[in-house]
């Protein structure tokens, strides 16, 4: 099934960007960050789903929280580890809700990243213990797959994207978990753990760590049923259009798709948008 996440447009209210990917015939979406939270959010969402057929999905910093911060589940502090524990229960509870049967959330991270650096270069900052940020997002993964569980909604992690300008801020040591497989590694003895494989993320990152893709790509994907597209230059996460020259397409293209499921996250415009869907639609026939 493909999916397309809700920030691919940019409405304030998720309601509005719902309703505009439905009347534009898309069924399947996923709900992502940049919109605000509102008393009738859940109920607009169960109309809309309703009324138009669709299947919704949450992830990662959806829904939005009251008060703006960045989801690190592996932070040392105890009050941002608190807050993005809270926030991916709520999720699950919201993915419940709505019928999803997967959520996924972001690995974590060696340091509290400010709202401002998100996405962009992180300034160099002093990093947590390694090992003891691995324990703490161990920690919370536990303690978020009870209510999976009780959910019944399967979790997954996403890997991050580290960029060359970040590694290279940071004298060349990985601030993030799960960038590539051997970050994987660190986390996939935990109980339950499955990864959602972001190529456009892993494109970035083999180019930062000097990893070839499409080995890297096929160790990870093989791992997963849950995968995020959009393309970029290999230095930054742009989420650029697909197209068939492409080498995260020219991976597709050799790889088994069958029973898994695409979130497209192009947001280059609309266009784009449709393109790069009817590209992979055509591709999984």
């Amino acid at each position: 099934m493909i999916y397309v996440s809700s920030s691919c447009v940019k409405f304030p209210k998720i309601s509005d960007s719902v309703k505009f990917l439905a009347e534009n015939g898309f069924q399947n979406i996923e709900l992502s960050g940049g919109t605000t939270l509102y008393p009738d959010l859940e109920n607009n969402l169960l109309e809309l789903k309703e009324k138009h057929e669709l299947n919704l999905l949450c992830h990662n910093y959806f829904p939005p929280p009251e008060k703006d911060f960045v989801l690190n589940l592996a932070s040392l502090n105890d009050e941002i580890s608190e807050m993005s524990r809270d926030h991916v229960i709520k999720a699950l509870r919201l993915s419940k809700s709505l019928g999803a049967d997967k959520y996924a959330f972001h690995a974590g991270f060696l340091l509290d990243i400010p709202l401002s650096e998100i996405g962009l270069k992180v300034k160099r900052r002093s990093l947590f213990d390694r090992s003891k940020a691995i324990e703490r997002f161990a920690e919370n993964f536990n303690y978020v797959m009870k209510e999976a569980e009780v959910s019944g909604v399967k979790a997954y992690v996403e890997n991050n994207v580290l960029s060359l300008q970040n590694f290279e801020e940071y004298n060349k040591v990985n601030p993030f978990l799960f960038t590539d497989s051997s970050t994987m590694t660190e986390l996939e003895r935990l109980n339950g753990f499955t990864p959602l494989i972001d190529l456009a993320h892993l494109k970035v990152s083999c180019n930062s760590l000097g990893l070839d893709f499409k080995d890297q790509a096929s160790q990870l994907c093989d791992q997963t049923d849950y995968i995020h597209l959009s393309d970029n230059d290999g230095l930054t996460d742009s989420n650029g259009t697909l197209n068939s020259n492409s080498e995260i397409f020219r991976f597709l293209k050799g790889s088994k798709l069958k029973d898994r499921d695409f979130t497209l996250e192009v947001y280059s415009s609309f266009d784009d948008l449709k393109s790069s869907y009817n590209l992979i639609n055509d591709l999984m026939r």
